[in-house]
């Protein structure tokens, strides 16, 4: 988990008549830019022809993938692949829903002045994350991050795979919670790639690879993989009803906690987010059964949770609330990207 903080002087609109705006964070002022280095995407995503939007692999076709950034078309710009008409409706829904809901980069370039490589502006147990510019691509001239491992340089894109597979449920799950129209505006998240510095004089980062997303303004976290939560106004507990509908929706097999980003006028922007599971496949945040278990032994339904969402049915509190982001090894699973750089045991954050 990042904890991020925030350069000064980013104004956002609080929604919901929340009581309690949150205050930008004072840091000092930016140092001379003297050199920058170079980012770019290319091979685990292409943009779509006629949408226009960032596609991953699994949205594209192997013909259409050959054509290339820019010259494939994904499976929402070709259309007709079902004689259904129905089916065909569904599935414009279905995407429309998740294209909503998915913040992606929508860039194929960026670059990042070195000092802010030499010195991130956040961290997390297993990550740095360094701030930088869009070059190339629909979102140019906007700000964006990379995130890389702490120990060790990273050359194959394996290592993300538990991030971007986490990523990609958090959108099914949020999607569908957006469908419900449980609230009046809309909750987005961070859909990050793995991306690739390129080589320059004077940079140590030259092919190693990144995670790659939008910047997150006005940063704030909402509640926490062990129950921990932030109920002083209306956003954090629309989170906390987000949580409660992930495991109501999932059938009990998946909950979505550690829920933490930023409140824009028409919504709110998440990133990073924890999906605990029966089955622990999400890496070492995924706290299991016994975690999902503790996380609903602090959860008091608000006024966003519906009565007739499932909860467990036992509920013992095994891990203190705490707002930081618990980790924990389980030994006897394949190994994960943040196990296998720092042979790190169970850690808080």
């Amino acid at each position: 988990r990042f904890h991020v903080k925030l350069l000064p002087g980013l104004l956002l609109i609080n929604t919901l008549n929340i009581s309690q705006p949150i205050q930008p964070i004072v840091s000092r002022p930016p140092p001379p830019r003297l050199s920058r280095t170079i980012l770019r995407h290319h091979g685990f995503g292409h943009v779509g022809t006629s949408c226009r939007v960032q596609r991953n692999r699994q949205d594209i076709s192997s013909n259409q993938w050959r054509k290339g950034d820019g010259g494939s078309r994904c499976s929402s710009c070709v259309g007709g692949g079902s004689s259904s008409a129905t089916k065909k409706k569904n599935d414009t829904a279905s995407s429309l829903s998740r294209d909503t809901t998915a913040r992606r980069n929508n860039a194929s370039r960026a670059s990042f002045p070195q000092y802010n490589l030499d010195h991130p502006f956040a961290q997390g147990s297993f990550r740095w994350v360094a701030k930088g510019t869009y070059t190339v691509g629909e979102r140019v001239g906007q700000a964006c991050v990379c995130k890389w491992f702490k120990t060790g340089s990273v050359v194959e894109a394996h290592f993300f795979e538990t991030d971007l597979k986490t990523s990609e449920k958090a959108v099914d799950i949020i999607s569908q919670f957006n469908s419900g129209g449980f609230v009046n505006r809309v909750v987005q998240v961070n859909l990050p790639q793995v991306w690739t510095f390129e080589f320059a004089a004077g940079s140590k980062m030259g092919g190693q690879k990144v995670l790659q997303e939008p910047f997150i303004e006005k940063y704030q976290k909402f509640n926490s993989n062990t129950g921990w939560s932030d109920n002083s106004n209306p956003w954090p507990r629309v989170m906390q009803a987000l949580s409660h509908y992930s495991y109501h929706v999932s059938g009990g097999r998946l909950l979505l906690c550690d829920i933490q980003g930023g409140v824009y006028s028409n919504g709110v922007v998440l990133t990073d987010p924890v999906i605990m599971s029966t089955t622990r496949i999400y890496g070492p945040t995924d706290l299991g059964t016994t975690g999902i278990s503790s996380f609903f032994a602090h959860h008091k339904c608000n006024e966003y949770c519906k009565s007739s969402w499932t909860l467990p049915r036992h509920r013992r509190a095994a891990y203190n609330p705490t707002q930081g982001t618990t980790m924990e090894i389980v030994p006897t699973r394949r190994s994960r990207p943040g196990m296998t750089m720092g042979g790190m045991g169970a850690i808080g954050e």
